[in-house]
Order: C-alpha cells, then structure tokens, then sequence
C-alpha cells in the first residue's frame, strides 16, 4: 500500500507542502485570472494533482487514478443528490406558502439586515452544514437572504463566508469520520482537536459578515449581537465536541447561538439606519430567485 511521507521532496516539508499546494493555485489561477468555465478549472486542477502525485510524490498512477474517481464519486453523488433535493424542497414550500412563513419568522427575530445575516447565514446556515452539508446551507441561506431584500452578490459573499466555520465538522461529523479512516486515528480525538482550534475562527466570523453588510458603521453599532453570536458559537461547539459527540458539534452551536443573537437582538437592538434595514413584508412579493 502507499504511503505518503510528509517530506517527501528533498527531506524538506515546506517543498513538500508547497508542491502539494500546486492543485489548489492552479484551480485558482484559472478561475481568477484566466477565467475560464468551472469545470474546465477542476479538470485543470485534477491534472496538476494528478502529475504532482505520479511525478512528485511517486504514486503509482493506477492508484492516482483510482483515488481520483472515488474521490470524485464521493464528491458528485452526495452533492448532486443533496443539493438536488434541496431546490426540490425549497420549490415545495414557495408553492405551498410555508417559505413565507419561514421568512416571517425569521424577520420577526429583526428586520435589521446585518442581524438577519447572523441568524440565516451563520446560525440556520450552520444547522443546515451540520443536517445535509454538500453546498446545501449556501444555496438555501443565499436564496433566503435574496428574498429578505439582500443584494444578489452580497448575499452570496455573506452566505459563503458563513458556510467557513461549519464546514469543519460538516454533515454530522463527516469530515472527522473520514479523517480518522484514512489516518487511523480515533475520531474522538480528531473531533476534539478540531473542536479546540475551530471555535477560534468562529469568534471572528460574525464580525467579519457584520462588516460585509453594513461596513465599519454596521460593525460599530452591532459588534455586540456579532460577538455574541460567535461567542455561544465558539463555546457550545467546543463544549459538544470534547465532552460529547463532534457528529452533533455544528447542530448544537447553530441552535444556541440563533437563541442567544435574537435574545440579545431584543435586549439590546442595534442602532440602525435606512440603509440598513429592509421591509421584510414586502421582501416576500420579490421573484423566485430559482
């Protein structure tokens, strides 16, 4: 079986990890820079890492190419289903009307945007990644965002910003699962490692998508309801994922963290101004953004 050194290229791990990076620039460099489709980009980048790990690394190239396609049918089949049923589901409940329940509830916690991208974005968001994963919490917060009065670009950028901390465990602890089947390492262990360094990240996040909707006059005048979104967040993901289960991590932060931004919306509301608040009953006469 192979096995990869971590100092593979002349005893040196910064080569090493540079050269292992080489997948990532290049998908990068094609989608930033020379613009090209997407999946041109992918294809582009699975041939760099393809060569890198035959030519580089010296894996044999049927196992390069039979991890490729597991990877890629690990990858496709979970996405495309989830992602699928997910549009599915959202489709059901516009024509049913119960999205518009949904939104109303969720406009009554504040119709301040800034706090609306806390709680959809990173609180519902996170519970969504910890539920389904696979690009499930991006595409229905963004859709919501849209339909609350968000700009479409604004709402994608805070959507994906959001998406960065709970991605970590992912659906039901799926990321550490899998890292301790290919490490073997125990899972527990891995979950509370991550469990300690994530929670970091979170602290600063609901800063930062405070920051992208309103800018510094938005940060300044709701920097409280941001830190104590990413406080709850960071302490209950922490908490689950060393004293109980990494799989329940997200799930458990995102239901704490959407009491503690609307008890403290209430308490202790935001300053605001026109800007910076939408009409969210007429939000909902918008078009279907599908």
């Amino acid at each position: 079986m192979y096995r990869p050194t971590l100092d593979h290229l002349a005893d040196s791990l910064a080569l090493t990890a540079l050269v292992a990076g080489s997948p990532i620039v290049t998908l990068f460099l094609l989608l930033g820079v020379v613009r090209v489709r997407a999946w041109l980009a992918a294809l582009g980048a699975l041939a760099v890492a393809l060569l890198v790990s035959i030519v580089a690394y010296s894996m044999p190239a049927g196992q390069a190419l039979l991890t490729a396609s597991q990877g890629a049918t690990f990858a496709l089949f979970p996405l495309a289903w989830t992602f699928g049923t997910a549009i599915w589901i959202y489709r059901m409940t516009v024509t049913s009307g119960h999205f518009d329940v949904l939104r109303r509830s969720f406009a009554k916690v504040s119709d301040d945007q800034r706090v609306q991208a806390l709680v959809i974005a990173f609180c519902f968001g996170s519970l969504l990644e910890g539920l389904a994963g696979q690009g499930t919490p991006v595409a229905i917060t963004t859709v919501m965002l849209l339909a609350l009065g968000f700009h479409p670009m604004k709402a994608a950028s805070v959507a994906l910003v959001a998406n960065t901390v709970p991605a970590a465990f992912g659906p039901l602890g799926l990321p550490i699962t899998t890292l301790a089947r290919v490490t073997d390492l125990p899972a527990s262990d891995l979950g509370a490692m991550a469990g300690r360094q994530v929670p970091v990240i979170a602290l600063f996040v609901p800063l930062l998508l405070v920051g992208i909707v309103g800018g510094r006059r938005g940060l300044r005048e709701t920097w409280h309801v941001a830190m104590a979104c990413g406080l709850s967040f960071a302490l209950a993901q922490f908490l689950t994922s060393n004293y109980s289960s990494a799989a329940l991590a997200d799930i458990v932060a995102a239901l704490v963290s959407a009491a503690v931004v609307a008890g403290t919306a209430r308490v202790w509301p935001p300053r605001r101004n026109a800007d910076q608040v939408t009409d969210a009953t007429s939000a909902g006469d918008r078009a279907d953004p599908w």
